[in-house]
């Protein structure tokens, strides 16, 4: 001491230099971006190889480095950074519609459509297509996820436009074309397209049928002729697509139509824009409302069917809400996982505390349930014609995508709280994945509407109930507490199923049940042991009732801690 200043450390700098060093950062985890998502996420890479898609290991190697990388990462959050503007005229007064976006946004779709997101399966059928496509949109979607929209949409046109083949003649080829050409111009002028779809207007909801938009014939009735379409649509996501299949009430009843954004002609066909939504979350994506004009129309399918026509798209867009709802889980737990494992407080690594261990390891769990369930369900899409495969779907989708998508905003809050104030900035990933998280209960029918739909698929397919336990049963003996718990939801279905407003009033309990045992038998049957036990530990004993960080003594949370944490 010299009376004055203390002694600087660093004969480089000057006492008052010195003295204005408030502080040095430490303490703080490097950010989790430059690593290699697909690698470092073994229980994806086991139920890739377990369910039929081994031969995708290297090309999803090579993509999880991409989207790993820190230049698109930060694509991600320009993306929503700059929400998209909508622009009614050009400046010369001409009618436009038009959407804009920040280039990130065209960067990321193009991305997803050079890699096949939105056509793969459809392209190269076969073993383990579906799950190859699923692994690379998990990883795809934890970078950003609200453009996964049109992504999903397009992919998911595909099953209901193959029903017209003379529509799919025209569209198909540049449906699944692996390109991407945003600009506002006749499909006539493009090599690839992108497909949406309006079904929802005011009065109705998810209540389709009531829908009042009416298709006029413009000459000769029936599938694949010309209609006039006349009304609204109360969501129109990602209006900037180049057709849209849409509902409308035809003179034979509720029909589906393949509504272009421009007439053959290369006019603009006269449906407009009538302004954008304003989300809570899924910023990067436009979702508006419309008023259709004797809009141009193409009917597809059957006159009077268009809700079973169009249910194979609803389906599949179920199924990515699964899949986007599980990637939303993975990067909330990874980036919780990585902040406790790089930061002290008290003394120690957050990640070696006993209270955080067991939130952490909840994390985890829940979000290798969500993912290998998802994958089964990828498994059984790649099944084809099997017929216990398509009983077995038709009650694990609307079940998987209530379960997975409700649980999936608690799962983002709870990670948030995991990393503390930093985690609530706008700089971080976390209130994007906290925004986004309840987007996919809501859309494509809500809760009540899957679990409605679960028991529409009882009392038509009966057989699918048998399918879908029949899957659970496959670890029967392997774990008394799943064997019993499975007993009492056998006994509670057979109770329930013959009283329509009892089994309606207990719809969610067994739903939330039916979820859980196929979870749990997947688990019990292929992840390590300190997973599957936890997971019965904490979600069978408590008959699915479960909050994260309320595992039981005895867990082994630090190997599911171990498995799950991403390492940069």
């Amino acid at each position: 001491m010299n009376g004055k200043h203390p002694t600087p450390p660093d004969a480089g700098f000057t006492p008052d230099q010195w003295l204005a060093r408030t502080h040095e950062v430490t303490n703080q985890p490097p950010a989790l971006e430059n690593y290699n998502l697909f690698r470092q996420d073994r229980a994806l890479q086991e139920a890739v190889d377990r369910e039929g898609a081994n031969w995708a290991r290297s090309e999803l190697d090579t993509y999880g480095e991409l989207v790993g990388r820190s230049d698109i990462i930060e694509l991600g959050f320009q993306a929503n950074d700059n929400k998209p503007s909508f622009h009614t005229h050009d400046r010369f007064g001409h009618r436009i519609d038009e959407v804009r976006f920040h280039p990130a946004y065209h960067e990321l779709m193009a991305m997803a459509m050079e890699h096949g997101l939105h056509s793969s399966p459809w392209q190269k059928p076969g073993p383990g297509a579906h799950v190859a496509r699923a692994a690379r949109y998990y990883l795809h979607t934890q970078v950003e996820a609200s453009h996964g929209c049109p992504i999903t949409m397009t992919f998911a046109a595909m099953p209901s436009i193959m029903k017209q083949p003379d529509l799919a003649e025209t569209w198909a080829p540049k449906i699944l074309d692996c390109s991407y050409d945003s600009r506002n111009l006749p499909d006539s002028e493009k090599q690839s397209v992108t497909i949406g779809m309006a079904m929802t207007e005011k009065q109705g909801g998810s209540d389709v049928r009531a829908n009042s938009t009416r298709a006029i014939p413009t000459g000769r009735e029936g599938p694949g002729q010309a209609y006039e379409l006349v009304g609204h649509k109360w969501f129109v996501s990602a209006p900037m697509c180049d057709a849209f299949l849409v509902l409308a009430q035809a003179p034979g009843g509720l029909s589906c139509f393949l509504m272009p954004r421009w007439c053959p002609d290369g006019s603009k066909n006269p449906w407009q824009i009538q302004r954008l939504k304003n989300k809570m979350g899924n910023v990067a994506n436009a979702s508006s409302e419309a008023e259709l004009r004797g809009a141009l129309g193409w009917m597809v399918g059957e006159e009077g069917r268009g809700v079973p026509t169009i249910i194979e798209m609803v389906a599949m867009t179920r199924f990515d809400c699964m899949i986007g709802s599980s990637s939303g889980m993975r990067q909330a737990a990874a980036q919780a996982l990585h902040h406790c494992h790089h930061r002290s407080a008290f003394g120690a690594r957050l990640s070696e505390q006993p209270l955080m261990q067991n939130v952490l390891a909840d994390l985890a769990l829940e979000n290798e349930a969500a993912m290998t369930y998802s994958l089964r369900v990828a498994r059984a899409l790649d099944a084809g014609n099997d017929e216990q495969e398509k009983l077995f779907l038709r009650l694990a989708t609307p079940v998987g995508k209530y379960w997975i998508c409700k649980r999936t905003p608690n799962h983002a809050y709870e990670a948030m709280e995991c990393i503390g104030g930093s985690g609530v900035m706008e700089d971080c990933i976390m209130p994007r994945l906290f925004r986004e998280s309840p987007v996919n209960a809501i859309w494509e029918g809500s809760g009540n509407v899957q679990c409605l739909d679960t028991l529409r698929a009882l009392q038509k397919s009966p057989e699918s109930l048998d399918a879908f336990l029949g899957e659970v049963n496959l670890a029967r003996g392997s774990d008394r507490r799943l064997d019993g718990f499975v007993d009492r939801l056998t006994t509670d279905f057979g109770a329930a199923i013959s009283n329509p407003d009892r089994i309606a009033f207990q719809a969610r309990d067994l739903v939330d049940r039916l979820a859980v045992s196929l979870q749990a038998s997947l688990l019990i049957r292929h992840a390590p042991a300190a997973v599957a036990d936890a997971f019965c530990a904490s979600r069978i004993d408590s008959q699915g009732i479960h909050n994260i960080g309320a595992l039981p003594v005895g867990v082994d949370a630090k190997t599911i801690i171990q498995r799950a944490t991403p390492h940069v």
